[in-house]
């Protein structure tokens, strides 16, 4: 979502609606990521910052294309250092802020990032904080203190932050943000994330969580047989997550909500992504 000011440069809309993840596209640059979200046949993107502060995409190029495209952007996404992903083992210990070795460099990126946010005009970054353990603990302590850090850090921006959900269950997590701390960091909810990491029922962990919400994404996926391993992602409709009770509670609610489609798997993206749009205005969405 653009700021007034930045508004009246590009004239974009400001409305909120349904909108797609920036990296799900597979793009090199933001021309091709504006011709591939019309395709999609959306209007609004979650923005990645992190091509832009690291200066492989400029900053400026990114204005003048997303405002010559009419395409908005509803929030912006940062990711951490030195995650592994080949296995929950991996993800668990490297995911996020977690590691000591990186977190130096995280506080570096999010204030480059926070930065290039508030030049924007985008009032909302979403990021995976990484494992927090349930139990009392100095390490549970640690990351509690490093989110509050990076939220500091984009606060100071006039900038929410939102956890994404995944590598914990959603009462470990409501048990998190009801930390003194945690009060101005938010959940961005991604029903798929909660069946690939096997922690939860995605309906039940969104009731739990409706009081934190401060966005949504739209991902599917089938969990796994297999103890210990990934579940599967899948284009939206073909996997576990229940789109109708989803959809409902979210309307159900009293807040402005941003639905973001994600897609982080498979070679026909856009055709997934064309397929979650059609799925989410059949349930009055978008």
């Amino acid at each position: 979502m653009f700021s007034k000011d930045l508004q009246s440069t590009t004239g974009l809309s400001m409305v909120k609606s349904l909108s797609v993840c920036s990296w799900s596209l597979n793009v090199t640059d933001c021309v091709h990521l504006a011709r591939c979200v019309h395709n999609c046949g959306l209007s609004q993107i979650q923005i990645a910052l992190d091509p832009i502060s690291s200066e492989q995409w400029d900053f400026q190029g990114v204005i003048e294309t997303l405002h010559n495209s009419k395409i908005g952007i509803c929030s912006g996404m940062m990711t951490t250092v030195g995650e592994d992903y080949s296995s929950l083992e991996s993800i668990k210990a490297t995911g996020g802020i977690r590691p000591d070795e990186h977190w130096e460099e995280n506080q570096s990126n999010a204030r480059r990032n926070a930065k290039i946010a508030h030049d924007l005009g985008i009032d909302l970054v979403t990021f995976h904080a990484g494992y927090i353990p349930e139990e009392r603990s100095n390490e549970r302590q640690t990351m509690i203190d490093r989110i509050k850090v990076i939220a500091e850090i984009f606060g100071g921006n006039g900038i929410r932050v939102g956890l994404e959900t995944g590598q914990e269950r959603a009462e470990s997590l409501l048990d998190v943000l009801a930390d003194p701390a945690m009060s101005g960091v938010g959940v961005n909810f991604d029903p798929a994330n909660m069946i690939l990491y096997n922690m939860g029922d995605p309906a039940e962990a969104l009731e739990l969580l409706q009081n934190h919400l401060v966005q949504v994404h739209m991902k599917d996926a089938i969990a796994t047989r297999t103890h210990g391993t990934w579940g599967s992602e899948v284009p939206a409709g073909q996997g576990d997550v229940d789109w109708g009770h989803y959809f409902q509670f979210i309307q159900s609610l009293k807040k402005d909500l941003n639905i973001v489609i994600e897609r982080e798997a498979g070679d026909c993206r856009i055709d997934d992504i064309v397929s979650a749009r059609i799925l989410a205005e059949k349930h009055g969405c978008g």
